[in-house]
């Protein structure tokens, strides 16, 4: 009987929301959770992920020697000098080609499975019960996204990781990854699968759940006009705001685990407690400011990328959830 009623809600909120955009004429080129809208959501995170983590490649590439060897590279701005002067400026690019790859496929996972996790959990909860535990909502379904797309990108951040890390290594995708394959098998590309989990998956649910309660804020407290009234470039400006911000505490949620993810694929013979270990406490958080500084940028300009994909081809984008109605008079008549 719950799970009828549950399906019943499901299947009552997908109807409002054809009814909306059917209502809305031409304004939208597809309806919320229709094959083409998860399609584009999928294409959007495909861009915003793989070419904002591609962008900074270089800072990614210092911070993670900085978390594997602290003595060699003391800080952000002499670990480019060391970088730079034991492989020159094309340095500076290694691990380019598994970062495209990887961090399209999780961008994949990420952006497209969160809506469709969005929608479905929204739809079992019903109404009400979405917007009262809405938080809920947004950790749960980034959390369900976050688990499928970092099996996406495991093989690739393995590759990357050792490139950037190891002296001596290999220093192309075509050659790393059969390089792995031949010495470790399959389960060298997903030897650090747990760790990436512990990093990725709390990073995602702050950077979703963060990302759409700031934005509500900000429309709430800051922006001096209703969203309806702004503009597509303001609606943009907001969602780099609030892109930063959640970023920020991405970076802090998650740099933990990120140091072990670093330390783990550097050393290709150890374990996840054996990274911990050697890293210690102090070691875990080492490399914070130059990933508070990345992962922010990262966030931001994903969101503005994801959201303006969403702009450019005409995707529904729902505003701020609001009170609904019958949430309304059942409080009033409560009072």
């Amino acid at each position: 009987m719950v799970f009828e009623r549950q399906k019943e809600a499901f299947f009552a909120q997908s109807a409002a929301q054809k009814k909306l955009v059917a209502a809305s004429g031409s304004q939208y080129s597809c309806e919320v959770g229709s094959p083409k809208f998860y399609a584009l959501c999928a294409f959007g995170g495909l861009l915003s992920c793989g070419l904002t983590h591609t962008a900074v490649v270089p800072l990614d590439l210092v911070k993670c020697r900085i978390q594997v060897d602290p003595d060699k590279y003391k800080s952000l701005g002499n670990g480019f000098k060391v970088s730079v002067k034991e492989g020159g400026m094309k340095a500076l690019s290694l691990g380019w080609a598994p970062t495209l790859v990887g961090y399209s496929m999780q961008g994949i996972g990420k952006f497209g499975f969160y809506e469709a996790f969005k929608n479905l959990y929204g739809g079992l909860l019903g109404e009400e019960n979405a917007y009262l535990y809405r938080t809920s909502m947004y950790l749960a379904a980034s959390a369900s996204a976050e688990f499928f797309a970092d099996i996406f990108l495991c093989p690739m951040e393995s590759v990357k990781v050792r490139i950037q890390t190891t002296p001596g290594w290999e220093t192309t995708l075509r050659a790393g990854a059969p390089r792995i394959m031949r010495e470790e098998g399959i389960n060298g590309f997903y030897k650090g699968l747990s760790p990436l989990w512990a990093r990725q998956i709390p990073y995602t649910m702050m950077k979703f759940a963060c990302f759409e309660r700031t934005v509500e804020l900000l429309y709430k407290y800051v922006v001096p006009k209703p969203r309806s009234d702004c503009n597509k470039s303001e609606q943009l400006m907001v969602t780099f705001v609030a892109g930063y911000i959640a970023g920020v505490f991405c970076a802090i949620v998650s740099h933990p685990a990120d140091s072990i993810v670093s330390k783990l694929n550097a050393n290709p013979g150890g374990g996840v407690v054996s990274a911990a270990k050697e890293l210690g406490l102090a070691g875990m958080w080492k490399g914070l400011g130059p990933r508070i500084i990345m992962i922010g940028t990262l966030t931001a300009l994903q969101w503005f990328i994801y959201d303006s994909v969403k702009v450019a081809f005409r995707l529904p984008r729902p505003p701020p959830p609001e009170m609904p109605e019958s949430l309304k008079r059942k409080l009033a008549a409560a009072q």
